[in-house]
């Protein structure tokens, strides 16, 4: 295996997300060196008849809304070992606009948003896996079977928000998630004949905004179950079918109620390596309402990731 292929191991993971519509394939893989620094890029695109950008996805009994959003993230991760096991730290900051039309009854609104949205920090640590690994051997020796992370992420509530408005990109209000990703290798791990099968189960957390058109928002528990079932086509082109299921999530917004969630997600993702630095994803995930009261919604999301680490990076010098 040469450098390139050590080095695309190393930067293959970064959080490309951390929003209820899921992390997306890959995401969560530990086949990278303590001291890896990550960096990515990510666009999205969400419409649909809630705000794509609150992960509580709450929708007004009685509000015909038709809600779409672009969006970019900026985002750092660095891996290091912690009770030698790999873990990440990485934050997460949301930029973009936001259009809203809400009819309630024969009134119509229109609402519209642009700035900064409230910065996600996440860690991230293996629970069950490899040891943290420190060197190219260690890399080389790597083969999971089976691997479990804890993950627990936080966004502060400090994004543009309006209190008057329905098109916030902020939502005033601290949020975060715990779960547990977890992976199958299915195979050989080897590039161009991987295939795993992915899983997060994962349960977000809502405080309270005081201030959500001039009432008080709760929102209960939403639970989170997430998968892919990921093959490589060739040694830098693979790709993914993928599923997320939502329950929970009740808001009390003043005396009205919001539906509860029971929706089901499917989509896909394809990733290829543009070269040893470089990694670019898109992929596209849609519910599957059948009905007025369920959530309707569509993402679709480019990511691209750019990592280094500095021994790699040494060797790659003193092999040119």
């Amino acid at each position: 295996m040469g450098l390139a292929s050590l080095l695309v191991w190393v930067m293959a993971v970064s959080p490309q997300s951390a929003h209820a519509q899921g992390d997306g394939p890959r995401t969560h893989w530990k086949e990278m060196l303590t001291d890896t620094n990550i960096v990515n890029l990510t666009y999205l695109h969400g419409s649909g008849n809630v705000n794509p950008l609150d992960p509580a996805y709450s929708m007004l009994m009685g509000v015909d809304a038709d809600f779409s959003a672009d969006l970019s993230l900026v985002g750092y991760s660095r891996s290091f070992s912690l009770f030698d096991r790999t873990a990440m730290a990485s934050v997460l900051w949301p930029v973009g606009e936001l259009q809203a039309d809400t009819t309630a009854g024969m009134i119509t609104t229109s609402d519209s948003a642009r700035g900064f949205g409230d910065p996600i920090f996440q860690f991230d640590v293996n629970l069950i896996g490899a040891p943290a690994m420190r060197g190219i051997p260690d890399l080389l020796r790597y083969e999971p079977k089976f691997t479990m992370d804890f993950v627990a992420s936080l966004a502060i509530p400090i994004g543009e928000y309006d209190g008057d408005s329905s098109a916030n990109i902020g939502q005033n209000r601290w949020y975060g998630r715990v779960g547990f990703p977890m992976m199958y290798n299915l195979g050989e791990w080897v590039p161009g004949r991987r295939t795993t099968l992915e899983f997060l189960p994962a349960v977000w957390f809502f405080g309270d905004n005081d201030d959500f058109l001039g009432d008080n928002a709760e929102t209960d528990p939403l639970f989170q179950l997430e998968g892919h079932l990921t093959r490589d086509f060739t040694e830098k082109f693979w790709g993914s079918l993928d599923a997320v299921y939502y329950t929970g999530g009740e808001s009390t917004i003043g005396a009205l109620t919001t539906t509860e969630l029971g929706d089901l997600g499917v989509g896909f993702t394809f990733g290829y390596e543009i070269n040893e630095n470089m990694m670019l994803t898109a992929g596209y995930t849609v519910t599957t309402s059948d009905g007025m009261d369920d959530l309707d919604l569509g993402m679709f999301r480019i990511n691209l990731v750019t990592g280094w680490h500095n021994l790699i990076e040494g060797m790659q010098r003193l092999a040119r």
